[in-house]
């Protein structure tokens, strides 16, 4: 993908599941990668990975309900890569909404990515958010929530060179759903896609990094659903 080689990003929530196979692809990409996560030998495992395969990134160990610690987590880019160009809202938190993780992100990234001329964010949101589950109805609130956050940074600073996105991923196995659900749960799950398989963790990934890439500078407060077909809409 163009753009993204030299880019200096942080995944918020990167050191397991989705965030780590993003993490990795931005990698790949040539990025400078902060790899931040609450357990911090997650972080370093897929930091040191991103290093092996010839890559750039280190590790932070953050709580991304404290603000001051998401503070230092974007700060942490700037000390070891000179500055922040994306950054990629992983991480969840049910806390009251001054103190959610995605506003939190939000906040300490979009001044950093303004001095250097623009950027671009990408948040985890989920089907869940506009499918209409008849269970979960917090769940799909607060996915709807990043959604309409996510709207509001691309309404108030996309004239200013900032980009803000959603991926919308379906059901994707990653190491906690392998270990922690059955084949019947799987196949029923299977049943509501239009697809042969289920989504992998760097299905998402890939979905995360276009978005941040400049092959997708002119897509700008979009929800893209990775979900195999399960949901479709306009």
């Amino acid at each position: 993908m163009r753009g993204l080689a030299g880019k200096v990003t942080v995944v918020a929530g990167g050191g397991s599941g989705i965030g780590a196979a993003t993490a990795v692809r931005l990698g790949e990409e040539g990025a400078h990668v902060v790899v931040g996560d609450l357990v911090a030998a997650n972080a370093e495992e897929i930091a040191a990975e991103i290093r092996g395969g010839g890559g750039s990134a280190i590790a932070v160990e953050f709580d991304i309900a404290d603000d001051e610690s998401v503070r230092s987590l974007c700060a942490r880019a700037v000390e070891e890569f000179g500055g922040l160009d994306c950054m990629h809202a992983n991480a969840a938190d049910m806390a009251v909404i001054l103190q959610d993780s995605n506003l939190l992100c939000t906040r300490h990234s979009i001044p950093l990515m303004l001095e250097r001329g623009g950027g671009a964010i990408v948040y985890t949101s989920s089907a869940a958010s506009h499918v209409g589950e008849p269970e979960r109805p917090s769940y799909g609130m607060s996915k709807s929530g990043i959604n309409a956050l996510m709207r509001h940074v691309a309404s108030g600073w996309g004239r200013e060179g900032i980009r803000a996105n959603c991926v919308a991923p379906g059901m994707v196995l990653t190491k906690t759903l392998r270990d922690n659900s059955d084949q019947a749960f799987q196949d029923f799950a299977l049943g509501l896609a239009r697809s042969h398989r289920l989504g992998e963790p760097e299905d998402i990934a890939a979905a995360v990094a276009f978005l941040l890439s400049d092959d997708a500078s002119w897509v700008n407060g979009q929800v893209i659903s990775v979900d195999g077909g399960t949901t479709t809409r306009a």
